[in-house]
């Protein structure tokens, strides 16, 4: 037994001495010291995120970590944190960041009210997303990518950014139409409804990765339908895929009494939705940004009718109503919404009792004198906005002390001046007047108090506003090091382009003509007039009538391994063998081989600067080694791995 407890006191004091203290020290800047806790906070915080276990390596997370902190020593040398865009841009979100922090996590009537009254508007929105995958190494970096984009937004506008970062993989640059309540993760809506129209949020983060949202409407709810469509869109100018022609021709398909879902698949450019027959999800009024499209399907009354073609912004359009829903009565949905609001996190972020729990646990002092004082210096002139305070008036006299922070009659006095106006050819006691103001005032310095001192009082706060902190001061140390250098260098960027020439190219393509047929004996007749030499206009104009569309066709350039292409792999310049796909029949005039071939500056210019600009930081990087001394300690690293190592595994 003694040597079972010698043991364990043994195994109590080495696993004492493996925790990491709030006093231990990872590294050093030079001479500021940067705690161990904060490094295992942000790396635990990213953990569940990364999908690459290489990804988990603590010395190759410790290196992105370090060079962060290298950035932000770099940008207080330089006084960015002295700026006055930086200081206003700061507070401002560290006042919309605190509105999230004055809540209680009681579900209560006002929390039901505000959803309620939510889901009566829709916000009309697009936003960035860059998500954080498994081809993310460095989750520091995408706050900041995110501030340079939200910069560019509201100086370039969201289409021009959108068209030059989108790339469906990482980062999503997209119009989301109107939505309501409940319809995005909590802290998208509160971003959504918290940000004033034509105005950017600043990038906050979901389970998603990061995001920026642009507000550019707000009306109120049209309810919610669940459409079904085929679209064709204006690629060339021939007439061979003149839109509206070719939406006319699956019109008649229809008429004719073929399948919507079959003809979606087929011949529906919205490639997100025509495999699922056009399906797309319900939505709001406007939500799919097309005014047009909104109209048709809203003025749309019985299950199952198709529209006649119509032309949106998007192209050519038939819609086939599958639901439709009218905006609900709250009592009809009351119970619903409480249930959401129970697994959603907006339960622990309103809180109506905030002020008195907070004049609860600080510590206040109180003038007794003072309610006394301020009703005898009151008259009438107060009631006629004319009241001024008296000439010996004692502004200096102590009002009441919120811990540290000392109130004065002054303060007070103030106050009254300014709400008389309220007040105007009203009569009522002036004991009445002070009481009342004096208890607004009170519950507004006591919350005041505490949006100023949360940072002091919240640890999560603290660690979300450092990071916003530093992250401003990245960003404009960035756009002036790394970001505006390697954009503006003209000649570095075309020298750039020299060196990597065959880094920027485009895979194999084809020049192709598609004949499509819901019969195999009509695409025969379209495979052997085209070996004929006839055009597919020609054919078209043989094969088609008014009442009956028997061939649609398709040209354009497309990918090599494009899947409407033959399935056997084998392309070749000429007539295709006839092939089953998509519940149709088609034939593949192969007009021209496109071989992998080198993109032009022009063509890869976005792709070109965003690696110069990589070149740019890994030089600058080096630079600021050179700069500042690095010290890692490193029996507080081996306290590090041992205690974040258990995590990984």
């Amino acid at each position: 037994m003694k040597l079972y407890i010698s043991l364990l006191l043994l195994w109590l004091t080495a696993f004492a001495n493996a925790q990491v203290s709030a006093t231990d020290v990872l590294f050093t800047v030079d001479d500021e010291p940067i705690k161990a806790e904060e490094f295992i906070r942000v790396y635990n915080k990213n953990l569940d995120l990364v999908k690459d276990e290489s990804q988990k390596d603590i010395d190759g997370y410790l290196n992105l970590f370090v060079n962060y902190q290298l950035k932000v020593k770099e940008a207080k040398r330089m006084g960015l944190d002295e700026d006055t865009k930086y200081i206003r841009e700061f507070s401002s979100y560290k006042d919309q960041l605190v509105k999230n922090y004055l809540s209680d996590s009681k579900v209560t009537e006002a929390l039901m009210k505000e959803a309620y009254d939510r889901m009566g508007y829709d916000i009309k929105a697009s936003h960035i997303l860059i998500r954080l995958d498994e081809n993310e190494t460095d989750t520091l970096k995408v706050y900041q990518d995110l501030l340079k984009l939200r910069d560019r937004v509201k100086k370039e506008g969201f289409e021009k950014v959108k068209s030059e970062v989108h790339d469906g993989k990482t980062v999503f640059a997209e119009e989301l139409g109107y939505f309501s309540a409940f319809k995005m993760v909590y802290e998208f809506e509160n971003a959504a409804y918290n940000t004033k129209v034509g105005d950017v949020s600043m990038p906050f983060r979901t389970r998603f990765g990061y995001h920026i949202v642009n507000v550019e409407d707000k009306r109120a709810s049209l309810g919610e339908v669940t459409v079904a469509h085929i679209m064709v869109t204006a690629n060339e100018k021939d007439s061979l895929s003149d839109p509206e022609k070719r939406i006319r021709e699956i019109y008649k398909k229809i008429k004719q009494g073929e399948d919507f879902e079959s003809l979606a698949k087929q011949f529906s450019d919205d490639k997100s939705s025509a495999d699922n027959g056009g399906v797309l999800a319900p939505f709001t009024g406007g939500q799919l940004s097309a005014p047009e499209f909104e109209k048709v399907a809203f003025g749309m009354t019985k299950i199952g009718d198709i529209s006649e073609p119509f032309k949106t912004n998007y192209g050519w359009h038939i819609i086939k109503l599958l639901d439709k829903k009218g905006t609900p009565a709250y009592d009809d949905v009351k119970f619903d919404i409480e249930n959401k609001i129970q697994r959603d996190s907006r339960s622990s972020l309103i809180n109506t009792s905030l002020a008195n729990d907070l004049k609860a646990n600080y510590n206040i002092t109180t003038n007794p004198n003072a309610k006394g004082y301020f009703e005898s210096i009151l008259n009438s002139n107060f009631f006629s906005r004319s009241w001024t305070l008296p000439k010996n008036f004692e502004k200096d006299q102590t009002l009441f002390i919120i811990e540290a922070d000392t109130l004065t009659y002054d303060d007070f006095g103030k106050r009254l001046l300014n709400i008389q106006k309220v007040y105007a050819d009203q009569k009522m006691p002036f004991k009445t007047v002070i009481e009342k103001e004096y208890k607004n005032f009170e519950e507004d310095a006591i919350l005041k108090y505490h949006k100023e001192n949360l940072e002091f009082e919240n640890e999560e706060f603290a660690h979300i506003l450092k990071e916003y902190r530093d992250g401003l001061l990245l960003f404009d140390l960035m756009e002036k090091e790394v970001w505006n250098a390697a954009a503006s260098d003209t000649i570095g960027l075309q020298n750039y382009y020299k060196m990597h020439k065959d880094d920027y190219f485009w895979e194999d393509r084809v020049d192709v003509e598609i004949a499509t047929s819901a019969k195999e004996n009509d695409i025969k007749t379209v495979a052997r007039l085209l070996r004929r030499g006839q055009s597919a206009d020609d054919i078209s104009k043989e094969l088609n009538t008014d009442k009956e569309q028997k061939v649609i066709f398709t040209k354009g350039i497309r990918p090599s391994n494009d899947q409407s292409l033959p399935h056997d792999g084998i392309l070749r310049t000429g007539l295709s063998k006839i092939y089953h796909y998509n519940n149709a029949y088609h034939v593949v005039k192969v007009n021209a081989l496109l071989p992998k071939t080198n993109k032009t500056f022009d063509e890869a210019k976005g792709k070109i600067i965003s690696d110069y600009q990589n070149t740019l930081e890994a030089n600058w990087m080096e630079a600021l080694n050179e700069r500042y001394e690095v010290k890692v300690n490193t029996d507080v690293l081996r306290k590090v791995k041992s205690q974040i190592q258990p995590k990984i595994d």
